[in-house]
């Protein structure tokens, strides 16, 4: 089986994006979504309440993480498993960080780890379920009830692929999360305690574009995995519950996953310094650029187009300005929705215009012109009117007759 599936993903891997058709998936409830654009790209029974097993301890880390630190460190209880249970092979009595007990807890999902914090958290374990189901119904997981912090299988313990994928988007807002989630292995603990944990979702060390998140797996349930992928900026999430086999897991999920990152690019919708107008600037023959003051990129599907928009941008400036000065707003639309807003700025400082370049500016005007002509020629008839009568008053002073 391990060969057929190694078989199976090294030839999906091995598939540029563009040749896969629309996903080929037999799970009988999955979800795609690409969460930047908040995208379904695929979906089958997506809100189906099923068994989730494991995958119940996304809220089991996401209920600890909200209420312990990392370093905090818990005393292991003496937790008594069933055959077959997921263990971290941890001892009633060691005193293990908060955040060696959740790489256990996400890697090797480990029933031991959960169960310690669990009742660290909250007291006892029916106290942490009571809190589980709390942040569910705060996050508006409508199909989800836990009745136990390891996802064994009990009829009040389901969740939906549609919830599991909100919760995960959740968790990976946390930078411990993510990268816990990526790693193929971990060493933890310290000393003569020193152990490693491997992570059981295979894809995460098979796929180099895989980077998360949870695999679980009871009789109920049959297998289950929630998986993130990042491929050239572009992240999907995917869920596949009720699987028969790890193999029709690990592949539906890859279909998935390569189907969406095939789909989807990073588009940039305007560069830093990018020119979106001019300003002509008062009282000087020149110009100065009006520019973007940051980089905007977007996840967008492939072919789709980003708008960007220039509002309130002057015709003319006047100085003093500095560089950066805001003088208008962009906005960048995608599918017709506001994505984005920053102001649109000058290029450059621009100085106060000095008194020469105003009175030049002021000199050419057509305006201008038309007035000191009209000037000039009002100065001149009241200069000959002056002369006329000075001629007149001389002539009358010399008893000559005046016309």
């Amino acid at each position: 089986m391990r060969r057929v599936l190694a078989a199976v993903l090294a030839v999906l891997a091995a598939l540029p994006a563009t040749a896969l058709a629309a996903p080929s998936v037999r799970a009988p409830s999955a979800i795609l979504v690409e969460p930047a654009t908040g995208d379904i790209v695929f979906e089958r029974n997506a809100s189906q309440e099923r068994a989730i097993a494991s995958t119940t301890k996304l809220m089991t880390a996401l209920v600890t993480l909200e209420n312990a630190s990392l370093d905090d460190v818990m005393t292991t209880i003496d937790y008594r498993a069933n055959p077959a249970e997921s263990l971290g092979g941890f001892r009633a009595g060691e005193r293990v960080t908060v955040r060696d007990l959740m790489r256990a807890l996400l890697l090797a999902s480990a029933n031991d780890a959960a169960a310690t914090l669990a009742t660290r958290v909250a007291g006892s374990r029916p106290a942490f379920v009571r809190l589980m189901n709390k942040r569910a119904r705060e996050l508006g997981l409508k199909h989800t009830h836990f009745a136990n912090p390891v996802g064994l299988d009990d009829p009040r313990n389901y969740s939906s692929a549609t919830d599991l994928v909100k919760l995960t988007l959740i968790l990976r807002k946390r930078a411990f999360f993510r990268e816990t989630t990526d790693l193929p292995r971990a060493t933890i603990g310290a000393g003569s305690r020193r152990r490693v944990v491997y992570n059981r979702n295979r894809l995460v060390q098979r796929v180099p574009a895989v980077n998360g998140v949870k695999t679980g797996h009871t009789l109920q349930a049959g297998y289950v995995l929630v998986g993130s992928a990042t491929r050239d900026g572009v992240t999907v999430l995917s869920a596949v519950l009720g699987t028969p086999s790890e193999a029709a897991r690990d592949a539906d999920s890859l279909e998935l996953l390569r189907y969406g990152l095939g789909r989807y690019r990073v588009a940039t919708a305007v560069e830093k310094g990018q020119v979106l107008g001019r300003a002509a600037l008062a009282h000087r023959d020149e110009h100065v650029d009006l520019v973007a003051p940051r980089t905007v990129r977007r996840t967008a599907r492939k072919g789709e187009r980003l708008r960007v928009r220039v509002s309130g941008a002057p015709g003319e400036l006047d100085g003093p300005l500095k560089a950066g000065a805001r003088v208008g707003t962009i906005v960048v639309l995608q599918r017709g929705r506001e994505v984005a807003r920053m102001p649109l700025v000058t290029a450059r400082a621009v100085d106060a215009a000095t008194f020469g370049e105003r009175l030049s500016e002021w000199l050419g005007r057509g305006s201008t012109l038309v007035l000191l002509a009209a000037f000039a020629a009002c100065s001149l008839y009241l200069v000959l009117l002056r002369r006329r009568a000075v001629r007149r008053r001389a002539r009358r002073a010399r008893g000559a007759p005046v016309a």
